[in-house]
């Protein structure tokens, strides 16, 4: 992370606890000091108290709470000077502008969107992603999180409340940021990849590459993102399917292949059964055929064995010859 290894020596941490005991003395003092200026025991008294009361204001902005997995990004004066990550109450320069994030991994289920494949096939694909900021420098400084936070609201037709917090608007400006990376990444890989084998059956395709095309999507995304200091946990596609407008044919391309596959397996195991009857019936001298009896045989097999029905037998009670 930028800038990062100078927290502690930028920021003078101090123990929070501490100075609110500093910050209650200093309460304790100022009344006491004012009721004394006040009775008229001494004008002194009053002026000290009034000092007393501007310490206390200035000291109290300096306090913050960081809890697990958030961060505080300082600025001086529109000047980066560190992030605090570790947890607990601290005190530091009430000048210091204080930004809070979330260090915590977010889910994000991008809807289904229309592209095109490798083969210009439309397809409806879509992707969850887990996200989380890495580099809080970038994540505050490189993207504008307000305007992304006001272009997602306005695109929802929503409207944000006048109490909502602004750590909230910064996460609907971060959704939306990535929102739309992630789906401009989705959209170039899925037109880097075939949806189905058509003939290149090694081909790696959307359908059958799993991980390889879950770990380049990732990728993809990463660079997307690395901009606004964002790291991809995870991101793998959960939705997959061909367009409307071509479902049935696909739906029919997917069926015929499917009957020709099965038929391939009826006739490899046909022609076996065939082979196999006519080596028995020779080794077992059963019948001895000639090769127009046997063509006469192995035509009637192939029918009983790869007809949709069922065969009706037909005894013959003459010669064969």
């Amino acid at each position: 992370m930028k800038n990062e290894e100078k927290i502690k020596g930028m920021t003078m941490l101090n123990n929070g606890f501490l100075h609110l005991l500093l910050n209650l003395a200093l309460l304790v003092l100022a009344i006491w000091l004012c009721s004394a200026g006040i009775a008229g025991e001494s004008a002194l008294s009053g002026a000290l108290g009034g000092i007393c009361w501007v310490l206390w204001g200035f000291h109290l902005p300096g306090f913050m709470t960081i809890q697990p997995n958030q961060c505080r990004v300082l600025t001086f004066f529109g000047r980066y000077s560190g992030t605090v990550t570790d947890n607990g109450f601290f005190w530091t320069n009430p000048f210091y502008v204080k930004k809070k994030l979330s260090l915590r991994a977010r889910n994000m289920d991008v809807p289904p969107i229309k592209v095109n494949d490798k083969g210009g096939n439309p397809i409806m694909i879509g992707l969850v992603l887990v996200w989380r900021i890495k580099d809080t420098y970038k994540a505050c400084f490189n993207i504008d999180v307000e305007s992304q936070s006001s272009a997602s609201v306005s695109a929802n037709k929503q409207q944000i409340s006048v109490n909502t917090t602004t750590t909230t608007q910064q996460l609907k400006g971060y959704d939306s940021f990535v929102s739309v990376q992630s789906d401009s990444a989705l959209r170039k890989v899925a037109s880097l990849y075939a949806y189905d084998n058509l003939e290149d059956k090694a081909e790696v395709t959307l359908r059958n590459g799993g991980d390889e095309v879950n770990r380049r999507l990732e990728q993809e995304i990463s660079k997307h993102l690395d901009i606004a200091g964002i790291e991809v946990v995870e991101a793998r596609i959960n939705y997959l399917a061909y367009a409307q407008e071509i479902a049935s044919v696909m739906l029919k391309r997917q069926q015929a292949e499917a009957i020709i596959a099965a038929r391939e397996k009826i006739v490899e195991g046909a022609v076996s059964m065939v082979d196999m009857a006519l080596k028995k019936l020779a080794e077992d001298k059963v019948v001895e055929m000639d090769e127009e009896r046997k063509a006469a045989m192995v035509s009637n097999l192939m029918v009983v064995l790869c007809g949709d029905d069922g065969a009706s037998p037909v005894i013959n009670t003459g010669s064969i010859y």
